[in-house]
């Protein structure tokens, strides 16, 4: 059983662990060290794609040295299905203008990437200075579209995944680790 489970009744849904707790601090802090570097005497705008993206945006940003600021945006694109509708809705925009700004997508994954692309055109458009993405996990065998996702956490194979802010119908977000979901 790993860290963080629960141990009186384990639920059937979660499946094989594919990044560990320890794995996803250890991966964070890196890449935390890695964007401080690439933009050490900027202001950034860390972008979190809602809701996924809010646990690995928090832990993420405590490991930045240079000033930032934070925004969100929400997009559908799931539901509670567990494969892309190929269909991209803003249901949340960001409250502040990107234009001139450099500006980090944190994203929790990228699958087909049908949804970052989307969301990359969609900014471009607001002329920020700088336009980069930072993805915790991705699925490069699903990948339907070139992406330039500059900082990745973790490349996962084709299965859906839970935990880490990552759901299914809106449940296991709070799963300290990555895991399959079980079928």
């Amino acid at each position: 059983m790993p860290d963080g489970a629960a141990t009186a009744t384990p639920d059937p849904r979660i499946g094989e662990v594919l990044v560990t707790e320890e794995q996803l601090a250890t991966r964070v802090r890196e890449l935390g060290e890695e964007i401080s570097r690439d933009y050490a005497g900027r202001d950034v705008l860390l972008v979190g794609v809602l809701k996924g993206a809010v646990f690995f945006l928090s832990d993420l940003m405590r490991h930045l040295e240079m000033a930032c600021e934070v925004d969100f945006m929400a997009v559908a694109s799931y539901g509670s299905s567990t494969d892309c509708s190929g269909v991209v809705r803003i249901l949340k925009d960001l409250d502040v203008s990107i234009e001139g700004r450099d500006v980090l997508i944190v994203e929790d994954i990228v699958d087909s990437g049908l949804t970052l692309s989307y969301l990359l055109r969609t900014m471009r458009a607001r002329q920020p200075a700088s336009l980069e993405v930072c993805a915790l996990l991705t699925k490069p065998e699903r990948l339907k579209v070139d992406l330039p996702i500059r900082y990745t956490g973790f490349e996962i194979p084709n299965r859906f995944v839970i935990g880490y802010g990552l759901d299914y119908a809106q449940k296991y977000r709070q799963l300290p680790f990555v895991a399959v979901l079980a079928d």
